[in-house]
């Protein structure tokens, strides 16, 4: 047994409006299946995509508070002026200079309309071919202990562990990274983004959340009532869903 992220769902007031942005940001197509906002690539809608991580707009009705995220995207770019048109052409499209406390580094953080942070990234080998999301980054205390959790949550493969990230990535090496890092941020509020996650054909949502109970995650109420889905938090406290298959 073992799930798969199919997609990031992301919280906004506009979900429209926020999902228009990421497809113009990434170079991808909006797709309106429901009450969400889905962002993929291609023509036409496909779920769950084999390789990438769509995006799912999810409208809400509170606005992001100035807490930053614990969860952010990272985007790749192949040179440095293709990171300096990115960034150019995100900031016409209403993203704004953020500062997380980074310091001076060789990328760029922004935030989106809505100012979910994001960072456009230096050229660098390794995302050269992950697609214009390069990595899915979580914020943490113990990157070793995360690591074992999702390693086990899921199917994909672990590339690299230590006391400051653990990195994993689809055991077919496609799409993009999952990382998590080390910082001192503590957790307050709950996250505007999250990953969602889809048993595999066969298996049952109810049995793969209890082996995540079993693995540490704790369920979580967020008021969402019946739904067909399983609200979920990690053993530090990020938010989660395991989906119903269909």
């Amino acid at each position: 047994m073992a799930l798969r992220p199919v997609h990031v769902n992301m919280k906004a007031l506009d979900g429209l409006a926020v999902g228009r942005f990421w497809a113009e940001a990434l170079g991808w197509r909006v797709f309106r299946p429901g009450v969400t906002t889905y962002v993929g690539p291609g023509d036409e809608f496909v779920w769950p995509d084999p390789v990438v991580l769509g995006l799912d707009i999810v409208p809400v009705p509170k606005s992001k508070t100035t807490a930053k995220n614990r969860v952010h995207l990272d985007l790749a770019t192949d040179s440095a002026t293709h990171q300096a048109e990115l960034v150019a052409r995100l900031r016409a499209l209403g993203a704004t200079p953020a500062d997380v406390g980074q310091g001076d580094v060789p990328w760029t953080v922004l935030a989106d309309p809505e100012g979910n942070e994001f960072c456009v990234l230096e050229p660098r080998d390794i995302y050269g071919d992950t697609g214009p999301i390069a990595r899915v980054v979580v914020d943490c205390a113990e990157p070793r202990a995360m690591a074992r959790f999702w390693g086990e949550a899921m199917d994909w493969t672990l590339y690299e562990v230590t006391d400051e990230h653990a990195v994993l990535r689809s055991a077919k090496s496609v799409g993009p990274y999952l990382e998590f890092l080390r910082t001192p941020d503590v957790k307050t509020v709950p996250d505007r983004i999250h990953l969602d996650l889809l048993p595999y054909p066969g298996d049952d949502e109810t049995a793969e959340a209890a082996r995540l109970r079993a693995l540490g995650a704790t369920d979580l109420d967020l008021g969402q009532g019946d739904v067909p889905w399983i609200c979920l938090t990690d053993p530090e406290g990020h938010e989660l869903c395991v989906l119903a298959p269909s």
